[in-house]
């Protein structure tokens, strides 16, 4: 998927969630809107170097937009909006194997929520659930969520629903950081999580962890699957 031009700062403090303060190389500041709910655990330290989009939107509070923030010398995708765009495309593209020549309906409901995708076709309804992973539990391991995730675990029950209703049921895991080799649930953050997740694999729920990468030359132009990664409980 290719990404929007991007521009080169530094990141000087993120903030209520959704707003960063970044410094550019003429020693200006801005505040740019940052696309992500979770606590971006190891992707929000001062200083670091980032790429931020600009929009010409008057109805927009702030013109930037966080995409990037660099992470032990590599790109990390930090908008977890893009992460369904990038998963969809695989989807529509045929890339994830065994979820291949399905219709792809984007943000469907089931229960009391909405999930990623509906996908149908021969075999019946998959549902599907995309979560984007930036944290590194372990110098090899990386895990999810990177804090307390209640809407997480919200989603885990009513993937397992579907599979009581004899439907397929998928939670895939978008890995941005290039140096996790496996995946595991973070435990030690969101130990109901953990247990969760658990009891969903021996409900049936399918689980697949694909890594992606981030490419360009001085700046990262495009963001792709890579490659499927192991999991371990």
């Amino acid at each position: 998927m290719n990404l929007p031009p991007l521009y080169p700062a530094r990141l000087l403090r993120r903030y209520q969630r959704f707003l960063a303060d970044l410094q550019l190389a003429d020693g200006r500041q801005l505040t740019a809107h940052v696309p992500n709910t979770g606590s971006m655990r190891q992707c929000a330290e001062p200083g670091s170097a980032v790429a931020y989009s600009l929009v010409d939107n008057p109805r927009r509070k702030y013109a930037a937009t966080l995409e990037l923030v660099q992470v032990a010398g590599a790109w990390v995708d930090i908008n977890t909006q893009r992460s369904n765009r990038v998963v969809e495309e695989a989807l529509r593209a045929g890339w994830l194997a065994d979820l291949a020549g399905f219709r792809v309906l984007p943000e469907q409901r089931l229960g009391a929520s909405r999930l990623d995708f509906l996908l149908q076709g021969t075999g019946g309804p998959v549902w599907l659930e995309v979560k984007n992973v930036t944290l590194m539990s372990t110098p090899v391991c990386a895990g999810f969520p990177d804090a307390v995730s209640e809407r997480g675990r919200r989603h885990l029950l009513e993937l397992m629903a579907a599979r009581q209703q004899g439907q397929r049921a998928v939670l895939l895991f978008l890995v941005q950081r290039p140096e996790a080799r496996l995946f595991a649930p973070a435990a030690d953050i969101d130990p109901a999580y953990a247990r969760q997740f658990e009891a969903a694999l021996q409900a049936g729920v399918e689980v697949q962890v694909w890594q992606t990468a981030v490419t360009g030359d001085e700046l990262p132009c495009q963001v792709q699957i890579v490659r499927r990664l192991p999991f371990i409980v």
